[in-house]
């Protein structure tokens, strides 16, 4: 099944085309599958008001709260690439709504992508904002279809990258539901790990996104700002 990619809520769709541009020398990691939930949606009558794109944006993290060394990283342009998903049923099934701008993809968001001392480690930051059952159930909807899958192939614009994801335990970081993985990009000989973390903290939807250590380094700050009231 071929899909033409247009957005998802998680970004996974951005991080399989841009392997080849950013990917790192293999480690020799091991690559195992599955994504981690806990929590469950808010009750309906405490349902919280969505926030706009706007809000979303002040509550990002910028270069003065990364500290030294970081840099914004350009927007890539758009990719339009048709994409195949060998493999993995689940995940043909979720590109087809991702495609079509379906129920995956959230209204309000924001996002900021920065690189870490001239290298190759980077940090991407999305915040979403919809209602509390649409951000559980799009967010869970992706990470389950990767859970159901040990390994599979992208075909993206001609180029095969090989996907892995490993379960990780839930952040402690805080929030009313939390999902964790750990992703291994595969391609032209050459791998790329990231760390993804997604957090629902009412009706906003954080997810950390990037090398390991720097996902985990900066997780909690950026909780703190994108939850902050005042």
């Amino acid at each position: 099944m071929r899909v033409r990619v247009a957005t998802t809520a998680l970004g996974i769709t951005a991080a399989l085309l841009a392997v080849p541009a950013c990917s790192t020398d293999t480690t020799g990691s091991k690559h195992r599958t599955s994504s981690s939930r806990t929590g469950k949606p808010t009750d309906a009558a405490k349902e919280p008001a969505a926030l706009s794109s706007a809000a979303l944006e002040s509550r990002l993290l910028g270069p003065r709260d990364l500290g030294s060394g970081y840099l914004p990283k350009p927007q890539r342009p758009a990719q339009h690439d048709d994409v195949t998903v060998i493999g993995c049923p689940a995940l043909n099934e979720l590109g087809g709504d991702a495609a079509t701008g379906g129920t995956l993809a959230f209204p309000h968001e924001a996002k900021a992508d920065f690189t870490y001392g001239g290298s190759s480690s980077e940090i991407s930051e999305e915040l979403y904002s919809d209602s509390v059952k649409k951000l559980s159930d799009g967010t869970g909807r992706i990470f389950d279809a990767m859970t159901g899958c040990p390994a599979y192939q992208v075909i993206a614009g001609g180029t095969p990258v090989h996907v892995t994801s490993q379960k990780l335990p839930a952040a402690s970081a805080g929030g009313d539901e939390q999902w964790s993985q750990l992703l291994t990009f595969i391609a032209g000989g050459r791998s790329t790990v990231v760390k993804q973390t997604a957090i629902r903290d009412g009706s906003l939807l954080l997810v950390l996104s990037g090398s390991p250590a720097l996902v985990d380094r900066h997780l909690d700050k950026a909780l703190a700002k994108a939850t902050a009231t005042s």
